[in-house]
């Protein structure tokens, strides 16, 4: 049995995070999966998805580190070739991933007691993300 539905996420772009941990859990509930995996997807070449205790001093962290591993002012191909200045947002998104696969036991999604699900926007410009979360059961 596979349940999908999906969220969408308004970032403002710039590592913008957002915490879907309350929305991933209200689809896992939905679907009536009790023991399974919810996969959770953002299409797009330039957000991600992962886990992070959801704080601002860890976010903060995280944007630090993201900005280190792919500079926004370094000098990217991308940008030359199509002149839309987000060549690190493609980096940032690759480096990341696009996907997360949660356990879902007891018909809950498995997480930490820290560990929040989040979608980092890393364009360069406001965006809506379609979130595909899909929950697969027996």
């Amino acid at each position: 049995m596979v349940f999908r539905e999906e969220i969408v996420v308004s970032g403002t772009g710039d590592t913008d995070a957002t915490d879907i941990t309350a929305d991933v859990g209200g689809i896992v509930q939905r679907s009536g999966v009790e023991e399974g995996t919810c996969l959770v997807f953002v299409p797009g070449s330039t957000a991600a998805v992962t886990t992070i205790e959801f704080e601002p001093g860890v976010v903060e962290d995280l944007k630090r580190a993201v900005e280190k591993l792919a500079p926004r002012n370094a000098v990217y191909a991308h940008d030359a070739a199509w002149e839309d200045g987000n060549g690190y947002a493609h980096v940032r998104a690759a480096l990341l991933g696009p996907s997360l696969a949660v356990p879902v036991v007891g018909g809950k999604p498995v997480l930490g007691t820290w560990q929040q699900i989040v979608v980092l926007d890393f364009d360069n410009r406001p965006r809506l993300r379609r979130v595909v979360v899909q929950v697969q059961g027996e």
